[in-house]
């Protein structure tokens, strides 16, 4: 015969308190003396007391998850950021949800209303751009919510990261500086991608300061795969031969660029420059080194965890804008503009 599952009587029992003050210490520890708590504790260990997920929602009117929904898994960046995220919410019994949207505003929409039909304490999203019907959900339930990898100091909802226009700006200028005047962009899919619209306009809003344009036959744009950035670069460089730097939209863009210059027969940076956006660890070792912009996802999950549990603790709603700093980390893969001979006549390379 099966033994009796443990009961939060059971548990009340061997630590010598209430049915109430072990109800209390799961669901609102801060109100639970310290060596009360650990006597709780080691009673729950004991006994192999497991709380009943639905009964502590209905006591405390809280499920302790906080859903988050990002444009893939894939990407070693936004893993690292949920990585920090969920480190931060476990401190505090916190349970995260995670699903992807495949950079698809419909799948999104759909994710989120799962998240949320779960009863979700909390949201986390990328971007500004979501169907209407994500913050019509949303508002509906009155939950904080969160967007990252954006900062907009008016927008309407709470956001933590970087201003995607001023990174732009900063790629641009480094290569202005070295010289660089026949500029090319490899870009994410612009549509429902406010991050990629805004590196793009950062980028080209310092070359018009400076009398120079990068128009839309110098941008190409494609998913977030190496081997879409590869075949970016080789269509660039093949219709436009007096490019000499192509900024792409992230690492992964940059690392297929990488490759379709050395396959093109190009020295980086002796015959072509190329940035990438992100900073991923694998771009510091490789050889050419990657000069990319530091993207702050590890920052960005710590400071989403203590937003939300400030939020629900307090039972406030606040609207909060985070600004992380990002900055450019020159590395070898950019060098001063040196004048070539055009692709296709006899050249070395160096």
């Amino acid at each position: 015969m099966k033994s009796k599952k443990p009961t939060l009587q059971d548990v009340a029992h061997a630590a010598g308190v209430s049915t109430a003050t072990v109800s209390r210490c799961l669901n609102q520890p801060e109100k639970v003396r310290e060596d009360v708590q650990q006597k709780i504790h080691a009673a729950i260990e004991t006994l192999g007391y497991v709380p009943h997920g639905a009964a502590r929602a209905l006591a405390s009117r809280r499920t302790r998850t906080i859903g988050a929904v990002v444009p893939t898994i894939d990407n070693a960046i936004f893993s690292e950021a949920i990585q920090y995220l969920q480190r931060g919410l476990s401190k505090h019994g916190y349970t995260l949800l995670l699903a992807q949207s495949d950079f698809s505003p419909d799948v999104e929409l759909h994710e989120v209303q799962t998240l949320l039909g779960r009863g979700i304490d909390g949201l986390v999203l990328v971007g500004e751009d979501h169907h209407p019907a994500v913050f019509e959900s949303i508002e509906k339930q009155q939950i904080p919510y969160v967007n990252l990898w954006t900062y907009n100091p008016t927008s309407k909802y709470s956001c933590i990261g970087l201003d995607n226009i001023a990174a732009g700006r900063k790629l641009a200028e480094h290569l202005v500086t070295l010289g660089h005047k026949e500029i090319g962009n490899i870009s994410g899919i612009r549509l429902s991608n406010d991050r990629a619209r805004q590196r793009l306009q950062g980028v080209r809003d310092y070359l018009q300061e400076q009398g120079m344009q990068l128009d839309d036959k110098r941008i190409v744009e494609c998913r977030y795969s190496g081997e879409q950035g590869r075949l970016a670069m080789h269509d660039l460089i093949r219709r436009h031969p007096d490019i000499s730097a192509v900024i792409c939209g992230n690492d992964i863009l940059a690392l297929g660029a990488l490759c379709a210059c050395h396959e093109a027969g190009l020295s980086v940076p002796g015959d072509i420059s190329v940035t990438g956006f992100d900073n991923m660890e694998i771009v510091q070792v490789l050889h050419p080194s990657l000069t990319t912009m530091n993207s702050p996802s590890r920052r960005m999950g710590a400071h989403t965890a203590d937003y939300l549990i400030e939020q629900i603790t307090a039972g406030t709603n606040e609207v909060k804008r985070i600004e992380l700093a990002t900055d450019l980390i020159v590395r070898e893969t950019t060098g001063a503009f040196r004048l070539r001979l055009p692709f296709g006549s006899a050249q070395g390379t160096v």
